[in-house]
Parts: structure tokens; sequence; C-alpha cells
């Protein structure tokens, strides 16, 4: 099983800085692009940003030059730099993973729990 566990949430107040982590850990082989969502209370989940294995990003636009998603592949770890946070960056923020646990497996996504980020005014 892969498991992915994340950490960083919290209360903030508007214009701070939050930085999640996400760690993989578990019978994964390969790990491909690996991506943030977030999902406010009553509204759809949304891209915050990717990065696959060559360096490319790609970021939702509520969020371009304020959040930075990086990535540190020895440890399985993924991280979301999140600066000048407005009260609209509240929700559930969810990490994934897409990756495969053998050679010879399609790779697919993995989630994680979640975690709350609340931004104050």
């Amino acid at each position: 099983q892969v498991q992915l566990v994340e950490s960083g949430g919290g209360l903030v107040q508007a214009g701070e800085s939050l930085r999640l982590s996400c760690a993989a850990s578990g019978n994964i082989f390969r790990i491909n692009t690996m991506g943030w969502y977030r999902q406010a209370p009553e509204k759809q989940r949304e891209l915050v940003a990717t990065l696959t294995t060559g360096g490319m990003t790609n970021y939702g636009d509520a969020v371009k030059g304020r959040f930075t998603i990086s990535r540190d592949n020895a440890k399985r770890t993924e991280y979301l730099q999140m600066n000048s946070l407005k009260p609209d960056d509240t929700a559930v923020y969810y990490c994934y993973v897409d990756g495969s646990t053998s050679p010879w497996d399609r790779s697919r996504a993995y989630w994680g729990q979640g975690t709350q980020v609340t931004v104050s005014s």
C-alpha cells in the first residue's frame, strides 16, 4: 500500500505564509507527477499546483505568483510554500502522487488525507 502523510496546515492571518509537506511511503516503485489540490466548503476541488519529474510546473490561476511547489525525490516528499495568504485560500489541501507500485503496473493517483488551512482576515 501507498500512504501520503500531509503536515503543515493551520490557522494564519492574511498576508502570512505556510509550508505544507506531503511524504509518500509504502510500496511505491516510481513517482511521476506530484501535486496539490484544495477544496473549500461548498466548492469543487480545484487545482493548486503540479510538478512533473522533469520540473515542469502548473499552477491554478488563484495562486500564481504566491505559491511554489517543490519536491525532494530522495525523500519522496513534496512541498507547497504558500505566501501572501488570503482568506479565499481557506480550504482543505490534498496532496497527490501519480505513481506505480511496480515496473509492470500502470500508474495511478494516490491521495493524502487532507490538511486544513484557515486564513483569517
